[in-house]
């Protein structure tokens, strides 16, 4: 799928009630995940927010990201979308520490160079090269792979708006999973823009962790594979 064939950019309702900041900020966690599946993406609205002060709210706290002053809540994920993540994150995981690749992140802010925003992806690998990146609280700047699970209110975030950020900050390449659709749609970085990993034989292979390969079945069938059997297919013994 092009950046073309992505959903437009949705409207804002015109003058939508939502909390003060002082509200917001005494929310507990139920309250703000109701909050943000009823804004399904959108930005709390009337609330601004400094980057230290977003950070020092969020971090550890709420499932949130933080884009030039605004505030997008998280709506809660779907039993799809963290079995994905949990099932690629042991995947992954294993595979670069056996390989020595370098690390492996799951829902950690999130920095690009001359971005006024605090992303949150689903997976973050970033190569043994690149490992200075990652701080003690975020990875300040693009790591070399990026996954996104797709929710119901993320559609555009995922496909559009999150695409043309990490296209631009620098990403070598970009996955997007879509539990709704059950595609997998993934990016590698040529020049400046990105360009499709195109399938053969439903195997998607990545270019930034050699031996690594995804298959749409694995994801999307009635059962996915055992970890350990699919790590055999990538060269892993034991």
């Amino acid at each position: 799928m092009t950046i073309a064939q992505t959903p437009v950019r949705r409207r804002r309702p015109a003058q939508q009630a939502g909390p003060t900041l002082r509200e917001l900020r005494a929310m507990d966690e139920w309250q703000l995940a109701q909050l943000g599946e009823k804004l399904g993406g959108l930005p709390v609205p009337g609330v601004r927010m400094t980057e230290r002060q977003f950070f020092h709210w969020a971090f550890e706290n709420v499932d949130a990201e933080w884009v030039d002053g605004e505030v997008i809540l998280m709506a809660p994920a779907s039993d799809a979308h963290e079995g994905i993540d949990e099932w690629l994150g042991r995947l992954l995981g294993e595979y670069v520490e056996r390989r020595d690749l370098g690390i492996l992140r799951r829902n950690m802010f999130l920095r690009l160079p001359r971005h006024r925003k605090l992303r949150v992806p689903d997976l973050m690998y970033v190569s043994a090269a690149r490992r200075a990146r990652v701080k003690p609280t975020l990875v300040d700047d693009a790591p070399d792979l990026i996954i996104e699970i797709v929710s119901p209110d993320s559609t555009n975030r995922d496909r559009r708006e999150k695409y043309l950020e990490y296209q631009a900050g620098g990403v070598p390449e970009y996955w997007i999973i879509d539990p709704l659709t059950r595609t997998v749609s993934a990016y590698t970085l040529r020049g400046r823009k990105f360009a499709p990993i195109r399938p053969v034989d439903d195997r998607y292979d990545s270019a930034v962790l050699p031996g690594v390969f995804l298959r749409a079945k694995w994801l999307f069938g009635a059962e996915r594979p055992k970890v350990v059997q699919v790590l055999k297919e990538f060269g892993i013994k034991g």
